[in-house]
């Protein structure tokens, strides 16, 4: 290579073990988060690959449906950068000793480690979540309580973040916390673009909670979908919760139970939320006025937006800048 020049940075790998008895949706989250070319991103290189792995040859997925074939062995966990361990519906049935040890050696070498819905069993039973954070579907969490009585475990909601190691609560939490996962590595304005792409929320924070009851709705529509596209128009404005209900021609508590029902939050956290988010994407396009950034998100002040960031992310302001730096990226200025 010429003295000077250089590479893309490799794509950041990650293995998924298949197990018998897989559930099939997990892994296809798995392939469609980190899996697909993603040419929307516009970047030169894909940002991550995936390899499937198994303990066998041959594994059958849950209830037979089909038996997958040609797959990585374990050692492929060797290689990976991030773990993700799918969920499969006999948890009580201990995990085979070479999975478990596949995933006491990636997690020992300081790969992150990542359980959808029921995986998390599999990691609870190789040692990793003693005395730690970790959710799972809300129908086992008696059952984990049981067998795993020293894991904090937290039975409701999406998904929990505990550094390198995390969680999901079901199926369909498993893409939240994808995408969670592309934020935490490229920000909100690359993560945002994924979801576009699944067609799936942008942002649900893992505090919400993942069993939202869905009544089939005796009266027309109710839902709050034209609602949140008019309120996501307006974020810099000084909205409250009484506009939003006004504009839903609601009272507040007929809006806070809609809420809570369709997205299992309130309208004061949901608004927070996506204030965060536009302010995580002004600070990745370049904005480097921290008071034009608050009142552009609605966050009003420089010092609420540090407060809410950090809660948020974990950064600072000027800490998100430098890990999502914008072109040509300027320090941010109070």
């Amino acid at each position: 290579m010429p003295q000077g020049s250089s590479q893309p940075p490799r794509p950041h790998r990650v293995a998924v073990i298949v197990d018998e008895g897989t559930n099939p949706f997990e892994v296809g989250v798995a392939t469609e988060l980190f899996g697909l070319p993603r040419p929307e991103l516009g970047h030169p290189r894909p940002l991550y690959e995936v390899r499937l792995c198994a303990p066998t040859p041959e594994v059958p997925m849950n209830h037979g449906f089909f038996t997958m074939t040609g797959i990585a062995g374990l050692d492929a966990v060797d290689e990976a950068d991030t773990l993700v361990v799918p969920g499969r519906p006999d948890n009580v049935v201990p995990r085979g000793e070479p999975v478990l040890e596949a995933i006491r050696r990636t997690h020992a070498r300081g790969a992150r480690v990542v359980g959808f819905c029921t995986g998390t069993f599999a990691l609870a039973e190789a040692g990793l979540l003693d005395g730690r954070r970790a959710t799972t579907h809300w129908m086992w969490a008696r059952s984990f309580r049981e067998l795993h009585p020293n894991v904090l475990l937290e039975p409701d909601v999406l998904f929990v973040d505990d550094g390198d190691v995390l969680t999901a609560a079901g199926s369909s939490a498993a893409l939240d916390l994808g995408l969670h996962l592309w934020r935490t590595d490229h920000g909100a304005e690359v993560a945002g673009a994924v979801s576009r792409r699944l067609v799936f929320a942008a942002h649900r924070d893992g505090g919400q909670r993942q069993f939202v009851e869905r009544p089939v709705p005796p009266v027309p529509d109710e839902s709050l979908g034209p609602l949140l596209a008019w309120a996501q128009e307006r974020l810099g404005e000084p909205l409250t919760v009484a506009d939003l209900a006004a504009r839903a021609a609601v009272s507040p508590a007929t809006l806070h139970r809609r809420f809570r029902a369709q997205l299992g939050t309130t309208p004061l956290a949901w608004l927070t939320g996506e204030r965060v988010a536009l302010a995580c994407r002004l600070i990745e396009r370049g904005e480097a006025r921290l008071d034009v950034v608050a009142a552009r998100s609605g966050l009003g002040t420089a010092a609420n937006l540090r407060v809410r960031l950090r809660r948020e992310t974990g950064l600072s302001p000027s800490a998100y800048r430098r890990r999502f730096p914008a072109a040509g990226g300027e320090a941010l200025v109070p």
